[in-house]
């Protein structure tokens, strides 16, 4: 896996690049759409492609290792094959999930002790196993196994978290080092830099993870309950010590203020549930602002779901009929809104690498936080 840093703004830390990997290159800054049980929901594969114009997809190895399961996905010639996807897809390492679990897990040196959330069945996750399970789903990047503390812990408790994802970090790569390649193409294993909102922690991990000289590396344990201000503050204090030379990828976040914000700080790479989660529920991002479409102003409204989106998705919807769809509880309603959030966000970063090659991402950048803070 090969990354190229093509060009920064003058103006902010942001800046574009290449990932390339055996499934097709990436064009950075680039947002994954998450597909956290193979597929992204309520969203086919050709509308990922054509519509949404996504470059790579998530899947999340909690999720998969409890349904299918790895025989199924090594059967099936991993998760490529199985859900029809040619393109790469990043893993996260199930970490997040397993810890929310608080009342159905148990946290040791050697692991975490879970039960499923659909069994209730005992398993266990080990830095070791988690890298083998990402071998067999197929991922084209795997995340580290770590612990993702609230974004509200004491110094005390991501101290000691820390350690302990630090030491899980060290086992992670001496199993992802030592087994293969599962089905012909590279795997990469990206660190994860934890420390929750104390910045010496931040640069302890960041220079951790930099010592190990991978592909990539991932910022995790933000958006987790702290003032955005200070996930900023952390973006900026991780990214002054990450290497310049490989792709930053900011887990699980987040808003399209947040992602422009993170582009300006020197983020690459972005996942979050939001698109899809907030357009099941009637919310809708346009590049004017966000809407409720659930509201009764937008019965009459015949007008696309963004006027001035012909640029990045489908016009033949208009907000009275999507609103009548999910007030109706129908399925469609549902697809329509998820497909235009996705493609808002695809079409969100494109318009962001093509402003930091232009040189007029700064102000490009301020004006579309102004709009995108507004609700119309």
């Amino acid at each position: 896996m090969k990354y190229t840093l093509n060009a920064t703004d003058s103006k902010t830390k942001a800046r574009t690049g290449v990932l390339e990997t055996d499934h097709g290159n990436i064009q950075t800054p680039i947002f994954m759409p998450v597909g956290t049980l193979g597929t992204v929901k309520g969203v086919h594969v050709k509308e990922l492609k054509e519509d949404i114009k996504a470059q790579i997809i998530l899947g999340n190895t909690y999720h998969l290792y409890l349904r299918p399961g790895t025989d199924v996905l090594e059967q099936a010639g991993g998760l490529h094959k199985f859900n029809g996807w040619d393109k790469p897809i990043l893993t996260d390492s199930g970490g997040f999930q397993v810890f929310s679990l608080a009342d159905n897990r148990k946290l040791t040196e050697e692991g975490a002790i879970f039960r499923s959330h659909i069994d209730g069945s005992k398993h266990v996750f080990t830095p070791e196993n988690v890298m083998d399970i990402q071998r067999s789903i197929g991922a084209d990047i795997i995340m580290a196994f770590d612990e993702c503390p609230s974004g509200t812990a004491s110094y005390d408790y991501a101290k000691k978290s820390l350690e302990l994802t630090q030491r899980w970090l060290e086992r992670c790569v001496s199993q992802f080092d030592s087994t293969k390649d599962k089905y012909g193409y590279e795997q990469s294993l990206f660190p994860i830099v934890q420390g929750c909102v104390y910045p010496d922690l931040r640069i302890k991990a960041a220079e951790h993870v930099a010592s190990f000289n991978r592909d990539g590396y991932a910022i995790g344990g933000l958006a987790v309950g702290e003032p955005a201000p200070q996930m900023y503050e952390m973006i900026e204090v991780v990214n002054e010590v990450l290497p310049q030379n490989k792709p930053r990828y900011l887990m699980g976040v987040g808003t399209p203020i947040n992602i422009l914000e993170a582009i300006s700080r020197g983020v690459d790479m972005f996942d979050c549930v939001m698109p899809t989660r907030n357009g099941r529920n009637g919310m809708i991002f346009t590049s004017e602002g966000t809407i409720n479409i659930r509201n009764k102003k937008w019965s009459r409204d015949f007008s696309p779901l963004d006027p001035n989106g012909s640029s990045y998705v489908d016009q033949t919807y208009s907000k009275a009929y999507v609103r009548h769809l999910i007030h109706s509880g129908e399925i469609l309603g549902s697809q329509i809104c998820s497909i235009h959030n996705l493609a808002f966000y695809l079409w969100l970063v494109d318009t962001a690498r093509h402003k930091i090659e232009e040189g007029s991402f700064y102000e490009w950048k301020n004006e579309m936080v102004e709009k995108l803070g507004r609700r119309l």
